[in-house]
C-alpha cells in the first residue's frame, strides 16, 4: 500500500484500503469487496475489525490518534500501533504459540493484521458467565515467567537490551496513562474518576488513607524507574483470549521496560476481581464453586510462574545479571539458588502491591471492569466493589508481612463473606 496520510478505517472503507495488500488478500480469499467486514473493537483505545472471505478470516487492528473511551479530547500517538507490533514479535519469539500470529503491519496507518482466533473469547467474559477455563492457570504463568525473564538482563546480552529498551522508552503515552491512572488518580477526586454511588463513604475514607496513599506512589516509582524486562503493560482477563484448550494474550501496546512483578501483579488483581464480582452474578444458583476455581487459579498462576521462573534461571541465564561465573561455575550452586530466592520473594512484595492498586483504579478511576460493571443491582455491586477495595488496600500496604497465597485467599473468602455490611464499615 502506498503510504498515505493516516485515515481511520471504517467498514465501508476496509476492503478497498487492504484489497491490494497481498499478506492480507491471499489470506482472505476472493474479491475485496465480497469480503464480511464488521467492526467489533469494545476497548478503550482502537478500531477493531474482522475480516473475512473465501478462505480465511484475520483482525484488523487500527489505533486511533484519541483515546476511544473519551474522545479527540484526549489525544493519543498513532506510534503505540509500532509498540504493538514490536512487543508481538518478541512474545512470539519468547513464549511460542501464545499470542496471535501477525501478517501485516503498516507504521503509518497505525495498523496490524493478525491471526482470527476462534472459537476463542474473551477470558474476562467467561468468567462472568462463570465458565472455568481449565488451562488459563498453566499457560499464563508460563507466558509470564518466559517473557519476563528472556525480556531482561538475565537472559539478553547487555546490547540487545539496552536496545529494545531505548525502542521502547517512546512509549511515552501509554506509560503516562499507567503512571496517573493506575496510581494517582483513584486517590483524589480527578475529574474523570466514577464510582459506583453507593460507595461514597468508603471512598471517602480510602482518599483520606495517609499510609494507602503513600504505598500507591511507592508502587508508581517502582513502576516508573525500575526497568527489569519488557513487559505486557496491560496484562489483566480482557487481554487473553480463551477456549477450553488454547489461551492467547493480545493487545501489548502498553509495552514498556518495567519491572518483573507488574504484569504479574496485574493478572492476579483481575482474578481476585472476578471473585468478589461473582456475588453480583448468581441470577441462576451459588457460585461457591466458582469463587473456588478462581482463588485456586491465583494459586496456581503464582506456582506455575515461579517453578517455571526458577527453571529459566537455572537453564538459561547467559545476561550479566547474576552471571554463572560467581555461582555454578565455581561449584557453588547454593549461591545461584540464595540470589534466586531473594528475586523471587523481591517480586512476591512487588506483585501484592501492583494488585492492590489495580482493584483501585478499576473501581475508583475512569476503565472499569465489566465483572462489576455487569452487575445491575447497584446495592450488590457496590457491596462486591466494597469487599474489594478492602481486599486491595491490604495488598498494597500490609504487602511485606503477607506471607502465603493461603492467607490472602483467606481473606478475600472473608471479605467476600462480610459483604453486605462493608459500606458501613471501615476500609482497612
Amino acid at each position: 500500500m502506498q503510504e498515505i496520510a493516516f485515515k481511520a478505517l471504517s467498514v465501508e472503507t476496509l476492503g478497498r484500503r487492504l484489497g491490494g495488500i497481498a499478506a492480507v488478500a491471499d489470506r482472505v480469499g476472493g474479491a475485496a469487496e465480497t469480503w464480511n467486514i464488521r467492526e467489533v473493537g469494545d476497548g478503550n483505545l482502537n478500531l477493531v475489525f474482522i475480516v473475512e472471505g473465501e478462505t480465511g478470516t484475520v483482525v484488523v487492528k487500527q489505533a486511533l490518534p484519541y483515546v476511544r473511551l473519551v474522545g479527540d479530547s484526549w489525544p493519543l500517538p498513532l506510534k503505540r500501533s509500532f509498540f504493538e507490533y514490536n512487543a508481538l514479535v518478541r512474545q512470539q519469539q519468547r513464549a511460542p504459540g501464545m499470542v496471535p500470529e501477525i501478517f501485516y503491519h503498516d507504521e503509518a496507518q497505525a495498523l496490524v493484521v493478525m491471526e482470527f482466533l476462534s472459537p476463542h473469547i474473551i477470558l474476562r467474559r467467561a468468567l462472568i458467565k462463570g465458565e472455568q477455563l481449565p488451562r488459563i492457570a498453566e499457560d499464563l504463568g508460563l507466558f509470564m515467567a518466559r517473557t519476563l525473564f528472556r525480556g531482561s538482563d538475565l537472559s539478553l546480552t547487555p546490547r540487545a537490551r539496552k536496545e529494545d529498551m531505548a525502542l521502547f522508552a517512546d512509549n511515552v503515552e501509554l506509560c503516562d496513562i499507567t503512571e496517573n491512572l493506575v496510581f494517582t488518580d483513584p486517590y483524589f477526586d480527578a475529574p474523570m474518576n466514577r464510582h459506583t454511588a453507593g460507595l461514597d463513604p468508603v471512598v471517602a475514607r480510602l482518599r483520606a488513607d495517609r499510609d494507602l496513599k503513600v504505598e500507591a506512589q511507592k508502587m508508581k516509582h517502582l513502576f516508573a524507574a525500575k526497568a527489569e524486562t519488557l513487559v505486557h503493560g496491560d496484562l489483566h482477563t480482557g487481554s487473553v483470549m480463551v477456549t477450553q484448550g488454547d489461551t492467547q494474550v493480545i493487545d501489548p501496546e502498553f509495552a514498556f521496560y518495567g519491572p518483573i512483578s507488574f504484569d504479574v501483579g496485574m493478572l492476579l488483581a483481575n482474578y481476585w476481581m472476578s471473585f468478589f464480582s461473582q456475588a453480583g452474578h448468581e441470577t441462576e444458583g451459588s457460585r461457591d464453586a466458582m469463587r473456588k476455581y478462581l482463588l485456586s487459579v491465583v494459586e496456581k498462576t503464582w506456582s506455575v510462574f515461579r517453578d517455571e521462573f526458577s527453571h529459566l534461571w537455572r537453564t538459561e541465564r547467559t545476561g550479566m545479571l547474576y552471571h554463572r561465573s560467581l555461582y555454578e561455575d565455581q561449584g557453588d550452586d547454593l549461591a545461584s539458588e540464595q540470589a534466586l530466592g531473594h528475586l523471587l520473594h523481591e517480586v512476591w512484595i512487588e506483585m501484592l502491591g501492583f494488585a492492590g492498586v489495580e482493584i483501585h483504579r478499576r473501581i475508583l478511576g475512569l476503565a472499569h471492569n465489566a465483572d462489576f460493571e455487569d452487575i445491575a443491582d447497584e446495592t450488590a455491586r457496590a457491596q462486591c466493589e466494597a469487599a474489594a477495595l478492602a481486599f486491595g488496600r491490604h495488598l498494597a500496604v500490609n504487602r511485606r508481612h503477607i506471607q502465603s497465597l493461603a492467607e490472602i485467599n483467606a481473606l478475600a473468602a472473608a471479605l467476600n463473606g462480610a459483604r453486605k455490611s462493608m459500606l458501613a464499615g471501615k476500609v482497612s
